[in-house]
């Protein structure tokens, strides 16, 4: 079975890009393809300069870590860390000697330095999806993946979620690839990719 069909694209430094299209239409596929969570059954996928589909699944693990960053719709915060240890482990992983205080910093960043201690389910989902920005921006990512980072929030929060996050992308200067259904949110982005059918169409914005 066919999912993506002869896709091609390229994303400069420094832009953001929605990723649009029905559901099934392949765009949770792409994002895995992109990010080197996936293999694909012919082509190549580059990140800054190293072809990805050339690495083994450590390597390409090992240049993910160094450069990118992700966001999920359901936060995948892990329940038995607190906000501070959850935005703490990646910086760990890393071997980071300053993990706590450049997780505090972070947590300050997206308002949260009051709920360091607080565990996910002592949060709310616009104060979790808020952890989840300050864990993926806290390593300084060239490039952040999210898929579909509204999804389980309501409008309203979902609005201040979606500032926050544009606002830190500009603050970091960090390349965003957004898996969306929103098209207030696609409209934020430079760029809007469509999907249907495994087919890309691509619409320049700005």
């Amino acid at each position: 079975m066919t999912i993506l069909d002869d896709v091609s694209l390229a994303i400069p430094a420094g832009q953001t890009v929605a990723i649009l299209g029905a559901s099934g239409a392949g765009k949770s596929t792409l994002l895995a393809l992109l990010a080197g969570l996936d293999e694909p059954s012919s082509g190549q996928v580059w990140l800054n300069d190293i072809e990805m589909t050339a690495l083994d699944e450590d390597g390409r693990a090992a240049l993910r870590a160094e450069h990118v960053g992700f966001m999920f719709q359901s936060f995948h915060l892990l329940p038995a860390l607190t906000a501070l240890e959850n935005v703490m482990l990646p910086l760990e992983l890393a071997g980071r000697r300053d993990a706590r205080a450049a997780a505090r910093a972070a947590l300050a960043d997206v308002g949260l330095e009051a709920r360091v201690s607080h565990y996910p389910r002592q949060l709310s989902g616009g104060e979790k999806q808020r952890v989840a920005i300050a864990r993926a921006f806290v390593t300084g990512p060239a490039l952040l993946f999210a898929d579909e980072p509204t999804g389980n929030l309501d409008a309203r929060t979902g609005e201040r979620v979606m500032k926050l996050l544009f606002d830190m992308n500009r603050q970091h200067a960090t390349t965003l690839v957004l898996v969306t259904h929103d098209e207030a949110l696609a409209q934020r982005c430079d760029r809007r990719i469509e999907l249907d059918a495994g087919r890309l169409s691509d619409d320049r914005m700005n």
